[in-house]
């Protein structure tokens, strides 16, 4: 009605940013061969983003894009959650509602929470990964949308954005990975501060390859000149030109007002200031006028007509007049749907609002809410609520701004949006004082929050209390991923606490969330705080509380000191949740106590338990719970040598968690699958499955075992500076507060055999004496063994050098003594003990062929490729140094070369090739063929070394220093360097310590293994 009326301030052409245009263009047809783009737009305000993203738009629909484009609202300190998300994908159900609908069945309910049209929000669940899936669902309806169409999405003044659309927009620009989709933010750069809260955002973008980031600069002399002319529609004096160039300093927005400015009539006074600027030619409108633009000021980023007459209280007539005024000066702009007025550009807004008293300001607020609250029509029913409570917090009426905030905040935590749940809460814990008795006693704990009191009070009838506050902000905090904050909230509650001494039960659930949070951090391992719980729940009625803490108690045991103790604690927190009807915390303590049952040596029951947990959960719906069952199962599968098993069941896991989005819970069962996968020789699918784990894990602990399972994988193959990178990653991501049995043990056996790979034999014993002083607790054994197994086959290795002679038999007693306490419920650990066996007797050089042919039979059914190719290895090496079988001997290294081939691992790979040698014995059907003798190659030789480099490396063999070898070979130290160095390099060894390891491992300067006889020979073999 209003747009013909308008002051021409715009050019009618588009001056500069040509290569910016071209750059949104070409990602256009990037984006149709479906490759996903992200693009950032930066700038000052008023440097023209609007306007190029306007001209990018235009040519996108042009090229039959679908457009949709929403703007962050700046309303209120936390603003409108998924603002920009909700009012772009309402675009896009108006312009496509088939497609949409098609692209979101089956995930309405959930995506709801982005997009109401979509249907009714659930009230749940909530947890620290319902974001995640939220986010997740939002990606694939969007691939979806844009599989057959190019999709053009802009979100603009990103400045302004809420947390939960930050993060949503972060999720988008790492994951989206096909589709024919563009995604476009845009940010006023000078807003952008050091402490602001899109800074950490834009940094971590920085990093991703796959966004682009444009940033605008202000115009040089030449582009004001023309832009004026394209405003005036002739051209400029250039005198006019050097004035507004000067005074603009070539921001876009600038030279329209001074043009604008100048046309009104405002040709004297205008002063430097740019809040004069900016208001000047709002001055010189009509009183009604002016008064219209003030309100709009503070009704938010666009106001609706219906509100605006609401508030205004004048007649349509002059409203409308008023409205024509302030669009006809190009100050205000009819909404899209006409519906509705927003200021052209928001630093005018700014400006006027600066520009109110503060009592014109709250009394415009009130204005606003009680339209608001009179009739909730005017607004969308999405945005009512929070609209509702910056009103009235803005109209300093804490009697009012309470409940609203209040109702505010349940809104955002159905929305997932957790981030500006926790900003309402402390909003409203500042109310709270301030806010009179009788408003305060009439809210009720059921009406604003889901953690509901744990003082056993009736939430429907009991006064809301400022701890309930605290409660549910701590839990807000932790499922938006602010810990720290809320481990802080813990901190104010529990002094709070101790100052009344009055609700121990209250204080108890306080520091249950504290043990969780301090594991989560890094900070402990959490049990000063369940203890502390325990204590405060003793002697007291039945709740949910008291059975809470019993659970966490003995999950913590069956981490932390799993034993007897710890299984009737377990038995305990079943009874007790069952007693009291709360069968999702009776679930979790069978899980705990399965898991116990089985690392007792009870499996079968134990097993039957958790599948038993598994069922129910999958029934009832209890997605978190039915994941940890999958979590906790899989990794007894594999203690108990059934890795195939854990595979397959794990395999189910990732789909019943991925397809919820429980990123977390996801890791696990991948690691554990990981784990599997390395047993079964499945190499390649095992690392991608770590790696799997390390893209998708939330928390420390899962990342911590995915970088050790992809530690192990690089030992076995011989890649031992990866093995190091790795093992120092998982350190890294364990740290060192909370040294569960599980993570520290696989820790110590990796450290074990990077220590061996490098010759470090001291450090091999000091890794294993610590392992062995902090004990292998109940369950443990599926660790315990390959760490003694891995130490033991060290000190075989390492048999002959002078530096681990001295102290080998305390060393090797060391393990014997700790193999005794280890049990042997099932044959995979029967087999390690057969294994450890042999190993202990070959580092005294007893070992047998019986001893070792022992070690194979154990190994062979175990489904364990690499484990079994180790011990054949050392089979054959049993029989060709006693002179026995060497047919056997020949089919043993075939078979276990071709299994290192299939693995990947070089390491094994070349110690066979090496024996293989030694003993002149074929590997490969294509070297068995020829009839002549095999040449009598020296295994030296075969590595490249030179006569002189094999007197080097024994003499580095036996521990000899440079000096050493040049004395004994009466050469200079510093040909010795050259010779030790030329070494290394052809060995393929880091140091002299692995080039030791590896003669000594390799036999280089043992006695020869017996030969075959020549063919010549009586009684010889050919």
């Amino acid at each position: 009605m209003l747009g013909g009326v308008e002051t021409r301030s715009v050019s009618p052409v588009f001056v500069g940013r040509a290569d910016e245009l071209a750059a949104l263009v070409d990602a256009l047809g990037r984006a149709a061969a479906q490759e996903p783009q992200a693009l950032l737009i930066g700038g000052e305000a008023g440097v023209g983003k609007t306007r190029l993203t306007e001209e990018f738009l235009t040519e996108a629909a042009r090229r039959g894009a679908v457009v949709a484009v929403g703007g962050c609202v700046e309303i209120g300190a936390e603003g409108l959650p998924f603002a920009p998300f909700s009012t772009a994908l309402r675009t896009l159900l108006r312009l496509l509602p088939g497609e949409l609908a098609e692209a979101a069945a089956g995930q309405e309910d959930e995506l709801a929470r982005i997009l109401p049209e979509l249907g009714e929000t659930p009230r749940g669940p909530h947890d620290e990964e319902s974001t995640a899936r939220l986010f997740e669902l939002t990606a694939r309806m969007l691939e979806r949308l844009a599989a057959d169409r190019t999709v053009v999405l802009v979100l603009e003044d990103l400045h302004w954005a809420d947390t939960s659309t930050r993060h949503l927009l972060a999720y988008l620009f790492r994951t989206l990975a096909r589709g024919r989709l563009v995604l476009v933010a845009t940010y006023r750069a000078d807003d952008v501060h050091r402490r602001h809260p899109l800074r950490p955002l834009l940094a971590e973008l920085d990093r991703l390859r796959t966004v682009h980031r444009i940033e605008l600069p202000r115009f040089n002399r030449a582009e004001v000149r023309r832009q004026l002319a394209g405003i005036l529609a002739s051209q400029p004096e250039e005198s006019f030109v050097d004035s507004v160039f000067d005074r603009s300093d070539g921001n876009a927005f600038f030279v329209e007002e001074l043009v604008a400015s100048q046309e009104s009539g405002c040709r004297t006074g205008l002063t430097e200031s740019l809040r004069d600027l900016l208001l000047v030619r709002v001055e010189v409108l009509p009183d009604a006028a002016q008064r219209v633009v003030r309100i709009v000021a503070e009704g938010g980023s666009t106001v609706e007509y219906a509100l605006l007459r609401a508030v205004v209280r004048l007649g349509e007539d002059e409203l409308i007049e008023a409205l024509r005024a302030a669009v006809g000066a190009n100050i205000l702009l009819a909404t899209s749907d006409g519906d509705g007025y927003r200021f052209r550009h928001s630093l005018v807004r700014e400006a006027v609002s600066d520009d109110l008293l503060p009592g014109e300001r709250a009394r415009v607020n009130r204005r606003y809410a009680e339209a608001v609250e009179d009739d909730g029509s005017l607004v969308r029913a999405e945005e009512r609520l929070i609209r509702l409570a910056n009103y009235w917090y803005a109209a300093n009426d804490p009697a009012k701004a309470l409940p609203a905030v209040l109702a505010a905040s349940v809104t955002a935590r159905r929305r997932h949006a957790y981030s500006e749940q926790l900003s309402l809460l402390e909003r409203a814990m500042d109310l709270w004082d301030s806010a009179p008795d009788e408003v305060r006693a009439g809210l009720r704990p059921a009406d604003y929050t889901e953690v509901y009191p744990p003082c056993g009070c009736d939430p429907a009838t009991t006064p809301l209390q400022r701890l309930d506050l605290l409660a549910e902000a701590t839990v807000a905090a932790r499922f938006g991923g602010e810990r720290e904050r809320a481990l802080k909230l813990t901190k104010l509650a529990l002094r709070t606490l101790d100052e009344d001494g009055e609700d121990p039960l209250r204080a108890a659930w306080f520091w249950t969330e504290r043990s969780r949070l301090v594991a989560n951090l890094g900070r402990g391992d959490g049990w000063h705080e369940i203890a502390t719980a325990q204590e405060l729940v003793k002697g007291l009625p039945p709740s949910q509380v008291h059975a809470d803490v019993l659970v966490r108690a003995a999950g913590w045991g069956m981490l932390h000191n799993p034993g007897p103790g710890n299984l009737a604690a377990a038995e305990r927190a079943v009874e007790y949740a069952r007693m009291i009807g709360a069968e999702e915390t009776e679930l979790n303590a069978r899980i705990t106590y399965g898991c116990l049952l089985t690392d007792s040596g009870d499996g079968t029951t134990g097993l039957a338990e958790l599948h038993a947990v598994k069922d129910r959960a999958t029934e009832l719906g209890l997605t978190v719970v039915a994941g940890r069952a999958h979590v906790n199962i899989t990794s007894q599968l594999e203690a108990m040598g059934r890795s195939r098993e854990a595979v397959e069941l794990a395999e189910q896991g990732v789909e019943l968690v991925s397809r919820s989005r429980l990123l977390d819970t996801e890791a696990w069962v991948c690691g554990n699958m990981a784990e599997s996968l390395y047993s079964l020789g499945r190499w390649d699918e095992a690392a991608e499955a770590a790696r799997r784990t390390l893209r998708v894990g939330q928390s420390a602990a899962p990342r911590g075992s995915a970088s050790a399972r992809l530690a192990y994988l690089a030992l076995a193959r011989g890649e031992l500076t990866e093995a190091a990178q790795q093992l120092a990653a998982a350190h890294a991501h364990f740290g060192t507060h909370d040294r569960q049995p599980q993570h520290r043990l696989p820790l110590y056996r990796l450290a074990i055999g990077l220590a061996d790979g490098e010759g470090r034999i001291a450090d091999v014993r000091a890794e294993t004496a610590d392992a062995v002083a902090h004990g292998f607790p109940l369950g443990q054994h599926r660790y315990a063994w390959p760490l003694l197994l891995a130490s033991a086959s060290a000190e075989a290795d390492a048999r002959g050098l002078p530096v681990a002679d001295a102290g080998r038999d305390a060393a090797l007693e060391v393990l014997r003594t700790a193999a005794r306490t280890l049990a042997t419920p099932v044959p995979v650990w029967v087999a390690h003990a057969e294994y450890l066996r042999a190993e202990l007797l070959r580092a005294e050089a007893r070992d047998t062929v019986a001893d070792w042919t022992a070690v194979e039979a154990a190994v062979r059914p175990l489904q364990r490729p690499y484990l079994l190719a180790r011990a054949r290895h050392r089979l054959a090496e049993a029989l060709l140094a006693s002179g026995g079988d060497r047919d056997t001997a020949a089919d043993l290294l075939r078979d276990a070369h071709a299994a290192a081939d299939r693995l990947g691992s070089r390491r094994l790979r070349e110690d066979l090739a090496l024996l293989a040698q030694r003993a002149r014995l074929p590997l490969t059907a294509e070297e068995a063929r020829p009839a002549a003798p095999v040449p009598d190659t020296d295994p030296i030789e075969a590595l490249g070394l030179t006569s002189r480099e094999r007197d080097v490396l024994r003499l580095v063999a036996a521990g000899s220093t440079n000096r050493r070898i040049a004395e004994e070979l009466f050469i200079s130290p510093k040909t010795a360097s050259v010779h030790v160095s030329n070494i290394l390099a052809k060995l393929g060894v880091a140091g002299r310590g692995e080039a030791a390891a590896l003669a000594h491992r390799l036999h280089l300067f043992a006695a020869p293994l017996a030969p075959a006889a020549s063919p010549a020979a009586p009684g010889g073999r050919s």
